[in-house]
């Protein structure tokens, strides 16, 4: 939460207790939390008395402290945040077994009614853009096309894969910045959308199969098709000084888009930029939190980008979770109807089960039979 986010909540009857300094290192003080009617404890009394906990990072989704706030959780309590569900099935367990009800941001379901709530495309939005600025940064060359008495600067280009919510605003952002951008997708739809932004939309001779599953996130295609579209874009990449890849498939690792062989066509000093590191990474080098040399080109595998733009990452998530906790809260209480789509898509566990249904199949588990 951040300052300003509490006025959504204003008129719904939550007393806030929070981390003290929890706010510092995004740029927000204490004492303008204070200022908003907010008391302030050490980490472990929040954890124990709050009866809805709004993180970041939850349980399966925090490497550093996650462990030590699933032990000080209680049964009955609430917590919302990005914790990773589909792939940290032992964190799902044991939020379960600890009588936790889990409401997991990264489920939120693409409909209407959800976008301001959507903290998914919120973070998307963030990583798209500083990974164009860590490329600039990185490339030996300057992005803009310049006229200078010294010579004509040519511009840099830039290829963005995937048109997702990170990919448009890394379009975006490498066009403020002059270079020369395409863009591609396996969904044609997106065409438009790359050309409104001022790039080019590139396109393979590789026809998919339906590339949305039906709460709007992207499906994993078949390794023959990942196989030709690599061929395919061989070519593509060999033009290029700068690739962003953005292909991320919930729950899955993420596929194969670039492979070493594939690299040894871009010129040396081009920089790639993988933004799905987290997930295992688009390019077949790629170590996540590492930048690799090869052959002379860089190949960068950011992990949470957000986080390395606080100020603005805590603004836009906490309008998201504020906005979900407002519209689960009915008469002063938290209420999580089962006939209500976007609790049914992003709770995970609930009265010591994990009452998912994706969750539940992934674990091997029997679906839950409606009462």
């Amino acid at each position: 939460m951040v300052p300003g986010a509490f006025s959504v909540l204003n008129k719904s009857g939550v007393e806030f207790l929070m981390e003290a300094g929890a706010g510092a290192r995004a740029g927000f003080l204490d004492s303008e939390y204070a200022e908003k009617g907010v008391r302030l404890a050490a980490r472990e009394e929040v954890l124990g008395a709050a009866d809805v906990v709004l993180q970041v990072r939850s349980p399966g989704a925090n490497p550093e402290t996650g462990a030590g706030d699933l032990a000080g959780f209680h049964s009955g309590q609430i917590v919302i945040g990005f914790g990773e569900p589909l792939t940290a099935l032992d964190a799902g367990r044991r939020l379960a077994q600890a009588g936790v009800t889990f409401l997991a941001m990264e489920l939120m379901p693409r409909i209407t009614r959800a976008q301001s709530m959507d903290a998914l495309s919120s973070m998307a939005t963030i990583a798209g853009y500083k990974a164009v600025l860590i490329a600039a940064d990185s490339l030996p060359r300057m992005f803009p096309m310049l006229m200078t008495a010294a010579g004509t600067v040519a511009p840099a280009r830039v290829l963005v894969v995937g048109a997702g919510v990170a990919g448009l605003q890394a379009i975006a952002t490498a066009r403020r910045l002059g270079a020369v951008v395409s863009g591609y997708d396996i969904r044609t739809a997106v065409k438009e959308q790359i050309e409104s932004l001022g790039a080019r939309f590139v396109v393979l001779d590789v026809q998919p199969d339906a590339a949305e599953d039906k709460g709007g996130y992207a499906k994993a295609m078949s390794e023959d098709f990942y196989r030709r579209q690599r061929e395919a874009m061989a070519g593509v990449l060999a033009e290029q000084h700068v690739v962003i890849t953005t292909a991320a498939v919930p729950g899955r690792k993420a596929p194969i888009l670039i492979t070493g062989e594939m690299m040894t066509r871009m010129a040396p000093g081009s920089v790639i930029v993988d933004i799905a590191a987290e997930r295992g990474g688009n390019c077949e080098l790629t170590r996540p939190g590492e930048v690799v040399v090869e052959r002379g080109v860089s190949i960068h595998g950011p992990l949470n980008l957000p986080s390395t733009i606080p100020y603005h990452a805590s603004q836009m998530y906490a309008k998201n979770i504020a906005t979900f906790l407002k519209y689960l809260i009915k008469d002063g209480k938290v209420a999580l109807p089962a006939d209500d789509e976007i609790v049914r898509e992003t709770l995970v566990t609930q009265g010591g089960e994990v009452v998912h249904a994706r969750v539940r199949e992934l674990m091997g588990l029997p679906a839950l039979q409606a009462v």
